[in-house]
């Protein structure tokens, strides 16, 4: 699963969480449950019975005759309701191709998945010598990919010589897929090392 993916999902999941707690308690509160089934309510919480108000009587007035109060509000209303419609257009646009086309024959297109792509050009880093760990994404226009790998190096590796087999992993993917081109960009880092204890 990809790290967008599980971010999106976990906070829907604590938003369908939250508002699924709420109302249920404004729920518990207009029915009544609260008195007929003797149960205690959440701290301060104003909705214990079907009378009762989110905000009292008094509590309105005096927010009302705030000339700043509505204002406020609806600029608050307004931010909310833009930060969900970009979200929700975030989610529709694909930043990634699913497909990228690896050759052209005269009838159609053939094309792979781009995790396919991903996950052999990962496997194939991992088996450098001096990686320690690797991970590589395949992205843009299905025509014209780019690749972006991050390393992390083993200690006392040579940079200047992992990226030479970088190089010919990059290129044994690109005749792979049978691309003109693949451009690439390359993150370095390297490997912490743990603390030696001298007695």
């Amino acid at each position: 699963m990809r790290e967008h993916t599980k971010t999106n999902r976990v906070l829907l999941a604590l938003l369908g969480l939250v508002l699924l707690g709420g109302g249920l308690l404004v729920f518990a509160g207009g029915a009544g449950i609260y008195r007929r089934w003797n149960l205690s309510p959440p701290a301060d919480w104003p909705l214990t019975a079907p009378q009762n108000v989110l905000f009292p009587r008094a509590d309105q007035a005096s927010w009302a005759d705030q000339g700043w109060w509505w204002p406020s509000v609806i600029a608050a209303l307004a931010l909310l309701m833009l930060l969900a419609l970009s979200w929700l257009l975030a989610q529709a646009r694909r930043r990634r191709p699913r497909q990228l086309s690896v050759a052209d024959t005269p009838r159609k297109a053939v094309t792979v998945s781009d995790h396919v792509v991903d996950d052999a050009l990962t496997t194939d880093l991992n088996t450098l010598p001096g990686v320690r760990r690797a991970r590589a994404r395949v992205s843009g226009p299905p025509s014209r990919p780019q690749a972006r790998i991050g390393l992390t190096l083993d200690l006392g590796s040579t940079p200047e010589q992992v990226l030479k087999d970088v190089r010919s992993a990059v290129e044994r993917a690109r005749r792979s897929a049978g691309w003109d081109e693949l451009p690439t960009r390359v993150r370095l880092a390297v490997a912490r090392h743990g603390s030696h204890r001298v007695e």
